[in-house]
């Protein structure tokens, strides 16, 4: 999800509600505690020098279950840290205090109105100059067949 995405979808609810991969929700006394822009400089282990820009929104919950930050409490938030820090409209990735800080793509489910935390997975961005194989869908010869009379039977010239 974008940042457009995320102004987008705040502009329809009161409430804000984040829910974690495994199902339970964030707590709704949650803060955000920062919201910018982080480019990121790197040579993947091909040798190809990539920049990638998003833009990260900290989540984190407190002691003070009385705190409810509402959406349009975060649109605001959101039009300064455009306005001060010149944010573009990348990418979100939210980070949420865990056993260690975890880092999510950003969904939203228009019939729930929830926020969705998506698993983020690493990957080799260079598999060709790696040497390693593209997975093959695996497939049992005999699901291949339609009938018993199209099967390779010695003699039948399929081989």
């Amino acid at each position: 999800m974008k940042l457009s995405e995320l102004k987008s979808a705040l502009s329809q609810l009161e409430e804000i509600k984040f829910q974690l991969p495994n199902g339970k929700y964030v707590e709704s006394h949650f803060h955000v505690t920062e919201i910018g822009e982080v480019t990121k400089k790197f040579i993947d282990c091909g040798g190809v020098t990539r920049e990638e820009s998003l833009v990260n929104l900290q989540l984190w919950s407190s002691i003070d279950v009385y705190h409810r930050l509402g959406a349009e409490k975060l649109q605001t938030i959101i039009k300064l840290s455009e306005e001060r820090l010149n944010i573009g409209d990348h990418e979100i990735e939210v980070e949420y205090q865990q056993d260690t800080i975890a880092k999510y793509n950003l969904e939203f489910n228009k019939g729930d109105k929830v926020f969705k935390l998506a698993s983020k997975k690493t990957d080799c961005l260079a598999k060709d100059d790696c040497g390693i194989p593209v997975e093959k869908i695996k497939t049992k010869l005999s699901s291949l067949v339609t009938s018993t009379a199209e099967a390779c039977v010695p003699g039948g010239g399929c081989c």
